[in-house]
């Protein structure tokens, strides 16, 4: 090692270093249906039903800052980021186990605040929280979350069964997250340079809830049940509305369109985003943390989908050839890039 060419892994990014780390990955058990890959793996169990695992980690200081980050909200924020992997493919949460390391500057208080957000997240989604480990750290917390779900077989959605002409649709609205983000940001800045200054937040609860506490679109897995709907290809948005396309495009081995004027934005959203000097379908398309979910239907069930509440038909999918497209508001049609979150692509320190 002492000779060899070393490569930082800043300069894979998050999404190569994985590539290159699971290519020679095969799976060896015949009850392994969907290992790495997708937004969980696929556990084959009795009869039709599969088990659906996925996990999360979170990093003070990467993921968090606990300068306005509520321990209690962190907690429900962890738990809930995992559901919504378990409704990125259509299945729904069953039990959580979680692994925490602190830091000494942690009391016990404070754990048990994070471990009451956990606990009321697993309440409101009816999911058990079955065990886990907490131990100590050198530095900081270290969250751990491991989501166990069930669907049955013929109900999962992947990331690659998207094909040409499908509808792409995402739930809710996009951007809040981030713009929420870039609040609390501005607002310790300003804290740090005068500790006596109150915080401007007032009349923004929308955008940091969708921060602080998101919630994970499990109510949808319901909603294409009662709809007798089954989506081509699924994910949930934690990177940006563009990286969430491109992996479906790469997955299912097509290209995705999407017209920047259908993108769904709300009001305190679009203010903020002007009021940062920021494009507001840039903050839907690039910011992430909104954990809606973004998916392709077969053009027969348009009607379907028009009946749903809280989605929105923002684009179609077209052959690979064409390419991942944006459409612009003045009818121009340029490459759809991905400049989200990506967790390792980061300048080295």
């Amino acid at each position: 090692m002492d000779n060899a060419k070393l490569t930082p892994v800043s300069q894979l990014g998050e999404f190569g270093l994985i590539d290159l780390l699971t290519k020679d990955i095969s799976v060896k058990n015949p009850t392994t249906v969907m290992g790495i890959g997708d937004d969980a793996a696929v556990i084959k169990a009795t009869g039709k039903k599969r088990y659906l695992i996925s996990t999360d980690l979170l990093l003070e200081g990467v993921h968090f800052d606990i300068t306005y980050t509520p321990l209690k909200h962190l907690g429900y924020k962890a738990a809930v980021v995992n559901f919504s992997d378990m409704a990125a493919m259509n299945a729904l949460p069953k039990q959580i186990v979680m692994g925490i390391g602190l830091s000494s500057k942690y009391t016990v208080e404070a754990l048990e605040e994070l471990y009451a957000g956990i606990k009321k997240a697993c309440d409101v989604y009816g999911v058990d929280f079955v065990g886990g480990d907490t131990t100590s750290s050198a530095f900081g917390m270290h969250i751990s979350v491991t989501v166990i779900g069930e669907a049955t077989e013929d109900k999962i959605v992947y990331r690659s069964g998207a094909k040409p002409n499908d509808l792409v649709c995402v739930t809710g609205d996009l951007g809040g997250a981030y713009m929420g983000l870039m609040l609390l940001e501005r607002e310790k800045k300003v804290f740090k340079a005068n500790p006596d200054m109150q915080p401007e937040l007032e009349g923004n609860d929308y955008v940091l809830g969708r921060q602080l506490k998101p919630e994970a679109r499990t109510d949808m897995v319901r909603a294409f049940e009662k709809a007798k709907l089954l989506p081509t290809s699924m994910i949930d948005i934690s990177d940006g509305l563009a990286s969430e396309a491109l992996h479906i495009a790469k997955s299912s081995g097509v290209a995705l369109t999407i017209v920047e004027e259908k993108i769904p934005i709300a009001q305190n959203t679009f203010d903020l985003a002007k009021e940062f000097q920021l494009i507001p379908s840039v903050t839907a398309l690039n910011g992430g943390e909104d954990y809606e979910l973004l998916f392709t239907v077969d053009q027969k069930d348009y009607e379907k989908v028009k009946q749903m509440d809280d989605v929105t038909i923002v684009g179609y999918v077209t052959d690979a050839s064409e390419g991942n497209r944006l459409i612009t508001p003045d009818n121009h049609s340029i490459e759809l890039k991905a400049q989200g979150w990506d967790a390792l692509k980061r300048e080295a320190q």
